[in-house]
């Protein structure tokens, strides 16, 4: 695989608009909820060297995710990782996660790093590296970051529960602790599967759809 991937800067503000379009494409095709972000949104980070971008040899978009800080650095979260179709099926989406991941931690010393998302990827990628599944309290309180979800499709429940819950799992790694350690309690796909779907079932508040959920996971007779 002769893919670089490096620090964003000017040279790549004419790859925003393809990032724009490949991460909403990729969240319609999966029917998750993704925050949007405007191409203007994209090369500002890339200006203030707070993304990362992978290209293969030729120049072609490969991949991409960026850095965003809260309450003067004491948090910091990654969003936006996408892998173009093309480039996917290698491995790249964890050798960008990682390369952030390890970016963040030199250029914001002491932060905690955060994430929220419905992807069992992503979750299991957050897992090795570290991170570990958490409530939204232990996150962020900086409502710049939550107002950052209205453009989701799941933003109303999120409100509805008072920014304390939502289809996304919240995951932290704390620096304080001991860094990179492999997990306790290694990523299982198939729970979290799990539990994602009674999730899922909880929100809908639909009652025929609990039992129908729950009968399906064997949880009920």
């Amino acid at each position: 695989m002769n893919i670089s991937i490096v620090i964003a800067q000017e040279e790549h503000f004419k790859y925003a608009q393809i990032i724009c379009d490949t991460i909403e494409t990729s969240a319609l095709l999966r029917g998750t909820g993704i925050a949007k972000r405007t191409p203007e949104y994209i090369q500002k980070k890339m200006e203030n060297r707070d993304a990362v971008i992978a290209l293969d040899k030729n120049g072609d978009f490969a991949g991409f995710c960026y850095i965003e800080s809260w309450q003067h650095g004491k948090f910091v979260a990654h969003s936006g990782l996408i892998v173009h179709p093309d480039f996917r099926n290698l491995g790249l989406a964890k050798k960008i996660k990682t390369f952030v991941f390890d970016y963040s931690l030199k250029k914001y010393p002491g932060a905690k790093v955060f994430g929220i998302t419905t992807g069992l990827a992503v979750m299991k990628i957050n897992s090795d590296l570290g991170y570990k599944p958490v409530p939204f309290s232990e996150l962020t309180n900086d409502p710049t970051f939550w107002s950052g979800c209205k453009t989701c499709t799941n933003f109303e429940i999120l409100k509805s529960k008072d920014y304390k819950m939502c289809l996304c799992t919240g995951m932290l790694y704390d620096p304080a602790e001991k860094p990179k350690d492999p997990p306790k309690h290694p990523f299982n796909v198939r729970i979290w599967n799990r539990l994602k779907k009674i999730k899922q079932a909880l929100f809908l508040e639909n009652k025929d759809e609990y039992v129908k959920l729950f009968k399906k996971l064997n949880l009920i007779s």
